[in-house]
């Protein structure tokens, strides 16, 4: 006989919500006039980035932690994360005066580090191993054993399932209004099958839709198979949300409530950060993006409804800017890299400035070094344009002029060189 599978329940959740109000913040639900009036819907955010952890991940970690026993308390805990896990731990632990061991991948940033240090204050004792964070990962299960301590698990735990739901109850409690759509980030899985497993009791027909990163699809694909599947390699750009595999527990429960899971490409969601910032003052990190970068999908669904999107987390590194902006720029074609041969005579670069390039068409990126015995001299440049429309215009003046151009960007495998 199948056992049957474990879906939170509403006392449980509220119960929840009981144990974390102290720690975890009620955040608002708040309409958006900027991507209401770009989709012609009701859009809602629901501010998790407002978090004093900047995520949603204290309410999870604080509802497992605060529910050991004292002899488990004293015992300490552990955990593996590279972000907003390790944050929300770390907070729960210095509120609840136990000890916690956090491993976190070697290349972690600096900052990352130091805010797990300050929220965890003298509680917190950062290990940094390993180069990814399945080894970090793996290093935390065997200290966890060796030292009989408690893990805890980013994502695939009842508890912490439970403590992510509490997001859908306040969804719920903060708006009369019917929710018709509602989009929720899917990385391990915790958040999506906590707040879906409240809308199906409390908000029977609102859709569900899951969203992950292109590069990371593996709530998508183990639903599509049937089976929870271990994606042998992902693109690790949206690190909040790009795992291997996802939880157990969450994966049953996704296949069952979730309406749909989608996936959403990187530089779409590095435009979508961009036009958060820049419109609405709002900082999100790529996963925070998430729901939002998948309205485009659903463009002509959500005419006239209202929708909710959960903003999971801000935590973002001011190092990664520059490398959002570039991705946000090559998705919406306003970035193009070519390796140019130009002729080694004089005038030839003069020609190319003069004669191929358009009003609107910017060199970003320029390297060329003479080379001799050699009747053209190859250039990699970066052209940067005000619309998309510029594009073709500068491929046929190139072939106008009889210079030989390579297109970088459809060329994944130098392209990764460059950004």
């Amino acid at each position: 006989m199948q056992a049957t599978t474990y879906i939170p329940s509403l006392v449980d959740v509220e119960e929840a919500s009981n144990r974390i109000k102290h720690v975890a913040v009620h955040t608002p639900l708040l309409d958006n006039l900027t991507f209401s009036e770009k989709y012609g819907a009701n859009i809602l955010f629901k501010r998790e980035d407002l978090q004093v952890v900047r995520s949603y991940k204290i309410r999870g970690a604080h509802n497992k932690i605060s529910q050991l026993s004292e002899a488990q308390k004293a015992r300490g805990v552990i955990c593996a994360s590279a972000g907003n896990h390790a944050q929300g731990v770390a907070y729960s632990c210095n509120k609840l005066k136990i000890q916690a061991t956090i491993f976190m991948p070697a290349p972690t940033p600096k900052q990352k580090v130091e805010q797990v240090r300050l929220f965890g204050k003298g509680y917190v004792k950062v290990v940094l191993s390993g180069d990814t964070f399945d080894d970090a990962y793996h290093q935390a299960i065997e200290y966890s054993s060796n030292h009989q301590s408690n893990f805890i698990h980013p994502f695939d735990s009842k508890e912490v399932i439970e403590g992510q739901g509490t997001v859908g109850l306040e969804i719920l409690k903060d708006t009369k209004r019917p929710i018709h759509y509602l989009f929720l980030p899917i990385g391990g899985g915790g958040l999506s099958a906590g707040v879906s497993a409240v809308f199906r009791q409390l908000s029977p027909l609102t859709k569900i839709i899951g969203v992950e990163p292109e590069g990371a699809p593996a709530m998508k694909q183990s639903i599509a198979a049937g089976k929870n599947l271990t994606l042998n390699k992902i693109d690790k750009f949206v690190d909040g949300a790009a795992v291997h595999r996802v939880g157990e527990k969450t994966f049953e429960i996704c296949r069952q409530l979730l309406d749909e899971v989608v996936t959403v490409p990187e530089g779409l969601i590095c435009s979508t950060m961009l036009d958060l910032y820049n419109r609405d003052a709002i900082v999100v990190e790529p996963a925070g993006a998430l729901s939002l970068a998948a309205l485009e999908q659903f463009r002509e669904q959500i005419v006239g409804k209202n929708v909710v999107c959960v903003l999971s987390g801000s935590n973002n590194d001011i190092s990664r800017t520059e490398e959002i902006r570039e991705r946000a720029l090559l998705y919406n074609g306003l970035k193009h890299f070519f390796i140019i041969r130009f002729p080694q005579r004089a005038g030839a670069l003069k020609e190319f400035l003069t004669d191929v390039l358009g009003p609107n068409d910017d060199i970003v990126h320029f390297e060329y070094t003479k080379k001799t015995s050699r009747e053209k001299g190859p250039a990699l440049v970066g052209i940067e344009h005000q619309s998309k429309d510029d594009f073709q215009p500068l491929m046929d003046r190139l072939n106008a002029k009889n210079f030989s151009a390579q297109y970088l960007n459809e060329h994944s495998d130098l392209f990764s060189y460059i950004i």
